[in-house]
């Protein structure tokens, strides 16, 4: 499975209402925060699913504050693996 890293910035209330749609829409991709304080979160869209992917933020962008941002340049290539880890513990 390829993973699409798509990131974006939003309003930090803003991130728990993108996260649950991109829940109920099983197997498109899944929201993982980036940096809090700054309210970045990534998308990790399926591959298969991008298009769609696409069209749900295309849709979101229409009724919250929400900008595609490139990846941010301090982050290193082992957030996530950082980030579960955190989590898992």
């Amino acid at each position: 499975m390829q993973l699409q890293a798509i990131y974006l910035e939003t309003p930090p209330e803003q991130i728990a209402y993108i996260k649950f749609i991109f829940e109920s829409y099983e197997e498109v991709g899944i929201i993982r925060t980036v940096e809090r304080g700054k309210a970045i979160i990534v998308l990790l869209a399926v591959t298969d699913f991008a298009a769609v992917a696409r069209a749900i933020l295309d849709a979101l962008q229409r009724d919250i504050p929400l900008v595609e941002i490139p990846r941010p340049a301090d982050l290193s290539d082992d957030w996530l693996m950082a980030d579960l880890s955190a989590e898992s513990s």
